[in-house]
């Protein structure tokens, strides 16, 4: 078992994948036999990870929208359920995606199945009573913020912060002259950061309004340039869309890439979803606006049993809010646009909030992957090569 360790394994976004695939060669550099097989994305498919369902089908969030899901969700549930009892892997990892795993981590615990769950559920977020079903249905929690673990060691869950790989990877350097010169956008335009979500969702109820602040915030700064990064084809059909429709064209004033972190690096502002990307802005030193807006009944549901004052992760991380938020209703044209031309006038002094940033990169910089992976090894009582220290 030692030579080749098995290991279960389960995305349900493209987050999750590269947490995944990070995890993946972490536990290579131990076992360079290893297996994995579960759901996995693309990343965690070139490293050789075995899916058995694709990890798009997965991808569902809020309250109310993945009901409509459910009969294929339970099914691929029992079909994981099926092959990891019947041919027990060492250990089952769950990245994120926690509606999922936990239900799936909970009967592999119970048939002996050592269970990992990578990615904290928001249990600090929604309240305490979450806390008992994750202790039934997990032996390790390993976190990616230092906050998060407090709650677990308060219920006596095994618990390690292991950091977040994305402060391993980007550097302390500023690179908007290089990033710039790469998209071709001159010295003298200021460069705005369109960032209205990943998913289908959330780009659909940000967009518009994203594009159409973008508009007027031309009237004050004819200088403004604005890049929106796509998470992916579909990502980048849907926004294409919305400036066809808003009687934009990508060109001088708007440019479309792939690439968010160029796109960041590039910019004097971003205006952003909540999600990992304000963790990636923040990594990169730009000042930001956070937006957070859900359907209507996800929503409504949502505000009731939420806990937190804040809901941008650089606010979570500093326990006050170093960056403004706009949630739900108040999210709107005027004070998107309002946002922009005040950053623009210069009428803040960003250094203390970029001193910041500076403090919380370096807490979370902690080698996530590879001290995730020799959590997981010491969990099922393998030991860690001496060669990947």
């Amino acid at each position: 078992m030692s030579k080749h360790p098995r290991f279960g394994i389960v995305a349900g976004e493209s987050s999750g994948d590269n947490l995944g695939a990070g995890l993946i060669e972490a536990l290579r550099r131990h076992y360079p036999n290893a297996e994995f097989v579960g759901i996995a994305g693309p990343q965690m498919l070139k490293l050789g990870c075995r899916t058995l369902a694709p990890m798009e089908r997965l991808s569902v969030m809020g309250f109310v929208e993945p009901l409509g899901r459910l009969p294929e969700l339970f099914k691929i549930k029992a079909r994981l359920q099926a092959e990891f009892i019947s041919n027990p892997p060492l250990a089952f990892i769950g990245i994120d995606a926690p509606a999922f795993n936990l239900r799936l981590e909970k009967p592999l615990r119970q048939n002996s199945i050592k269970t990992v769950q990578y990615v904290s559920p928001s249990v600090w977020a929604y309240g305490k009573n979450r806390i008992h079903k994750i202790k039934r249905a997990v032996d390790l929690m390993l976190t990616l913020f230092p906050f998060e673990t407090a709650i677990y060691d308060e219920h006596d869950i095994a618990v390690e912060c292991v950091g977040h790989p994305l402060a391993d990877s980007v550097g302390f350097e500023n690179k908007k002259a290089q990033s710039r010169a790469r998209l071709d956008l001159k010295d003298e335009y200021e460069v705005v950061c369109l960032m209205p979500g990943s998913r289908s969702g959330e780009i659909k109820r940000l967009g518009p309004v994203f594009l159409a602040a973008a508009v007027e915030s031309l009237q004050h700064c004819p200088r403004l340039r604005f890049i929106i990064p796509c998470a992916s084809d579909a990502a980048k059909s849907q926004i294409s869309g919305l400036l066809r429709a808003a009687s934009l064209f990508p060109g001088d004033q708007f440019t479309l890439v792939e690439d968010s972190h160029l796109a960041i690096s590039a910019a004097d502002f971003v205006v952003l979803a909540s999600g990992t990307a304000t963790l990636e802005a923040m990594l990169l030193r730009r000042p930001m606006l956070v937006c957070y807006k859900l359907g209507g009944l996800t929503y409504a549901i949502a505000s009731r049993i939420l806990k937190i004052p804040h809901i941008a992760l650089p606010n979570l991380l500093a326990g006050k809010e170093l960056v403004p938020e706009f949630i739900q209703h108040a999210v709107s044209v005027d004070r998107v646009r309002d946002e922009i031309v005040s950053f623009m006038a210069g009428q803040t002094d960003h250094g203390i909030l970029l001193g910041e940033f500076d403090r919380i990169h370096r807490s979370i910089r902690l080698d996530a992957s590879s001290r995730a992976a020799e959590a997981i090894l010491k969990l099922v009582n393998l030991p860690a090569s001496a060669r990947a220290s």
